[in-house]
């Protein structure tokens, strides 16, 4: 008891967000980099024939070339004959459970706290993730319903992370824990790339898909026994510590009684919305990266499994450093008073946006210097990072009380991406010649700039007045706590 009251829990909490945040990113993309060596294309009907690409690269350009060599190897011949289409399906058939699980994790975890709804959700995460190789051998048709089960356990993830930080981390800190957390997402897609490729190079495809679910499930065992949904829930705090965390964090967290989802306040909030069209944009541009980097290395840039796996990785190392930097940046302009609120949330989205379409374009560009290429991808990705000081947080600027149901809306929107944009990329790549993804990488430019355009004319960074509608008031009785007057949720 005396160690755990020394050591300050709401670091622990952070520390196993992180790595909550990090295992859910390595679960996700190992397909993504396994899937190169799982299957091959098998163009069918008036495509049956190989396409010639007069601007194809040669076979791992790296080589002799001064670049990074891994002892590289033949890879594995493919275990399936999945066209271009069904890879894309395959691919994003995840997000078909991870926009629905949104709404209903995220109201689960403002009403009931976010330790069980985030350790289930990653459960069942790890779960499908150690069934996916038998999954995909039993047929296409298994793997894709496994996927659409995966992402129905880690929808409720953001949502139940959203909900803990605002019981846990004070509001002039939320900038820097948030970074912290949600830069999980960028390690992990970098480890998730890096390993992956290694795994694959000197093992079977479904060593992947083992080493990571493993992971899974042991986070979950460690989340159980040592992270609670609130200061006042946690056993082994210190009340130096909860006293500390009752006095910073904002009224509504200790409010005795329960307040009903505005549904309709937030349905028709124009920020609101603003907030999921930008996310739809950042999450094209994103899992375009996410899903579909991989095979670009492979089938235009012509990297062999091992070398694929490592720079696939680095544009998310990148990013996952300026995420870091961007946030300490976005604080010292509120800090000097040289930008509002709004003015940084609108900036540093902005960054975000047009930093990633142009890097993809000028990858586009770039023809066979891999260098440029993967220099341009990296910087463009990087450039991303401005966002988790941008709409990333936004949310938590427009709401106090509902911010598991603000965050289940944005993110879930946004995840439609995820289902729409693989399969549009399998539809202009069926042959995967260098034209064919330049004009994918031109998609995914105008999507990052329009929806840009539309967040910033409609963006706003103050509480609304619906987060704390008198009428969405129920009081509850609480013995420890006296009741507190609903007019209380409106001071900053």
């Amino acid at each position: 008891m005396g160690l755990a009251a020394w050591v300050q829990q709401r670091y622990v909490l952070y520390l196993m967000l992180f790595l909550a945040v990090l295992n859910m990113y390595t679960m996700r993309v190992c397909l993504s980099v396994a899937i190169v060596q799982m299957a091959h294309a098998e163009p069918s009907g008036d495509n049956a024939t190989e396409a010639v690409d007069p601007e194809r690269c040669p076979e791992n350009p790296q080589q002799g070339d001064g670049g990074p060599s891994l002892t590289p190897q033949p890879d594995a011949a493919a275990e399936f004959a999945w066209d271009s289409v069904l890879q894309g399906f395959i691919l994003s058939s995840f997000y078909y459970g991870y926009v629905v699980s949104h709404l209903p994790g995220g109201v689960f975890a403002d009403r009931f706290g976010g330790k069980h709804a985030l350790g289930l959700g990653l459960l069942i995460t790890s779960l499908t993730t150690l069934l996916s190789p038998p999954a995909a051998r039993l047929g296409a048709g298994w793997l894709i319903t496994l996927r659409v089960f995966m992402g129905l356990g880690e929808g409720v993830t953001f949502p139940a992370i959203s909900a803990l930080l605002s019981q846990w981390v004070p509001p002039k800190q939320r900038s820097r824990v948030g970074a912290f957390v949600y830069a999980g997402g960028q390690l992990g897609t970098v480890l998730g790339n890096a390993i992956s490729g290694l795994l694959l190079h000197n093992f079977d495809w479904p060593i992947t898909f083992y080493f990571f679910g493993l992971l899974g499930v042991i986070w979950y065992v460690l989340w159980v026994a040592l992270c609670f949904s609130t200061p006042n829930q946690h056993p082994f705090i210190s009340a130096k510590e909860r006293e500390y965390l009752n006095e910073h964090i904002m009224p509504a967290s200790k409010q005795a009684f329960q307040v009903r989802t505005p549904w309709r306040g937030i349905l028709t909030s124009l920020p609101v919305w603003g907030l999921v069209v930008i996310q739809v944009g950042h999450d094209w541009g994103f899992f375009t990266m996410l899903t579909d980097l991989p095979k670009y290395m492979r089938s235009v840039l012509r990297f062999d499994i091992a070398t694929n796996g490592v720079l696939s990785s680095l544009p998310y190392l990148t990013m996952w450093v300026m995420s870091l930097g961007m946030s300490a940046i976005a604080d010292w302009l509120l800090v000097r008073n040289i930008l509002t609120l709004l003015q940084v949330r609108r900036v540093f989205t902005s960054i975000a946006s047009l930093v990633c379409a142009a890097g993809m374009i000028g990858a586009s560009c770039a023809g066979c210097n891999w260098r440029l290429a993967v220099g341009l991808l990296t910087a463009g990705l990087g450039g991303m990072a401005a966002a988790f000081s941008g709409m990333r947080v936004n949310a938590l600027d427009l709401t106090r009380n509902h911010a598991g149901t603000v965050m289940a809306l944005v993110n879930g929107g946004g995840a439609v991406s995820g289902i729409v944009s693989p399969m549009i990329i399998g539809l202009l790549t069926p042959h995967e010649t260098m034209a064919e993804w330049r004009l994918t990488f031109w998609v995914v430019f105008v999507v990052l700039v329009v929806t840009n355009f539309i967040y910033v004319a409609v963006a706003r960074a103050e509480i609304q007045p619906w987060d704390a509608a008198e009428d969405a008031v129920e009081e509850v009785a609480d013995e420890k706590t006296p009741p507190v007057r609903p007019a209380r949720l409106r001071s900053p």
